[in-house]
């Protein structure tokens, strides 16, 4: 048979390539905060040790990771608020009683959620609450400099920190409630900002990661593939520079020497991490990248990481193949409607893992609370569009930003 085209068909023009979904970003963006709250969900619900004592999968992939993603998630959402530019003018007021707002309003749930016990999750609300506060100035700056306060929050606090280790108090890793705040606000605002298990200060590199990947123009597809270029090169560098320093120029030696811990629980802290502040002082701590020590070298690795999901959903929202874009909208979109009310399933998994209804397996008790979390979001997206907390305070920061620009706007 011949394979020569038709003359009639072969002068018409190739068909125009299907565009991308209009809401690609918006899809993509959610779907990467339903893949963090799944693995935070994970990190609480599901055993993190196997019978040998080594990682389990879950440890592996979720811990310390999911959390830095919600973080840079954070900077991503707070960059599109605030209309992906630099705030100035007679904006900043309104803007920064908004974020302000919302601080308030996460903070005051995360203190709510105080009675939760630590030995099933930390409880990030009240660190992130401050993250929000420490966003206000950065909205202020042009991007170039965030991205600056963000390379000194990843490589100068800690480095401080370090530092500073042995006149800094021990870390309580604690859910604190509003009494704890009234009744020893200096130690724990130490907590929240520097020795704690999401410390503020440094983890402003995430927030500032955050606001610069969110300043740019995520729907298109070459950023989101730089992204993941970028993202990959920061989390397979960090771990390879990493084990370089530690375990072939003599770091963990090092570390052996100045801190006086032993082989055991160095390797403890180098497989599993550290809650809070490291041990004693010395310089080789920056190269540890385990979860939660907040190093530059953790810092570097997990924005990476957070990088490659974002990147990864965000690319997935542009298959138009008609094959294989139905299969990822069958993962895609359960996960974005998750994503779109984290805040609402996040305090709900903290008081489900609290409550006595909590009695099955670690694998099946978690297997539930995500099959809930997809279903409650899907109906919740496809009814009231969003979460009652994210309905919230969202509400509450739109009150406050309107009574400023009003104000603002009277002769």
């Amino acid at each position: 048979m011949s394979t020569t085209p038709h003359p009639a068909t072969s002068a018409l023009p190739a068909p125009a390539p299907t565009p991308p979904p209009r809401r690609a970003r918006l899809l993509g963006l959610d779907a990467a905060r339903g893949v963090a709250l799944l693995g935070m969900m994970a990190v609480h619900a599901l055993l993190l040790v196997d019978d040998d004592g080594n990682p389990t999968t879950a440890f592996t992939l979720a811990a310390g990771r999911s959390a830095a993603l919600f973080a840079v998630l954070a900077g991503v959402g707070i960059a599109l608020l605030t209309g992906r530019r630099r705030v100035g003018g007679t904006d900043a007021a309104p803007v920064a009683a908004a974020l302000l707002t919302r601080a308030a309003m996460i903070g005051a749930i995360g203190l709510v959620l105080g009675y939760a016990d630590v030995e099933y999750a930390v409880v990030i609300l009240p660190f992130y609450a401050v993250l929000f506060v420490l966003a206000v100035p950065l909205v202020l700056l042009p991007t170039p400099l965030v991205a600056a306060i963000g390379l000194g929050a990843a490589t100068v606090v800690p480095a401080a920190l370090t530092w500073a280790a042995d006149v800094l108090p021990e870390p309580m890793i604690d859910n604190p409630g509003a009494g704890d705040l009234i009744a020893d606000p200096g130690h724990w605002l130490l907590e929240l900002t520097l020795v704690g298990e999401f410390p503020a200060l440094p983890w402003t590199a995430y927030l500032c990661a955050g606001l610069v990947v969110g300043r740019l123009r995520l729907e298109h597809i070459d950023v989101a593939a730089a992204l993941l270029l970028v993202g990959t090169t920061l989390a397979v560098g960090a771990h390879l520079t990493s084990h370089l320093l530690l375990h072939r120029l003599g770091g963990n030696d090092r570390i052996l020497a100045t801190t006086g811990l032993s082989d055991q629980d160095l390797t403890q802290i180098l497989t599993f991490g550290q809650d809070g502040l490291l041990p004693a002082r010395t310089w080789w701590w920056l190269a540890v990248d385990a979860p939660h020590t907040s190093t530059t070298a953790d810092l570097v690795a997990t924005i990476g990481s957070s990088l490659i999901v974002l990147a990864v959903m965000l690319l997935a929202g542009h298959v138009t193949a008609r094959r294989v874009r139905p299969l990822l909208e069958v993962l895609l979109v359960p996960l974005a409607a998750a994503g779109s009310m984290t805040l609402t399933l996040y305090v709900a998994h903290i008081w489900f893992v609290n409550s006595a209804y909590d009695t099955y397996s670690p694998t099946v008790g978690y297997l539930i609370q995500v099959a809930a979390a997809l279903i409650v979001g899907l109906a919740v997206r496809s009814t009231a569009g969003r979460g009652p907390l994210e309905a919230l305070t969202t509400a509450a920061a739109t009150r406050a930003r309107r009574a400023l620009t009003t104000k603002s706007a009277r002769p």
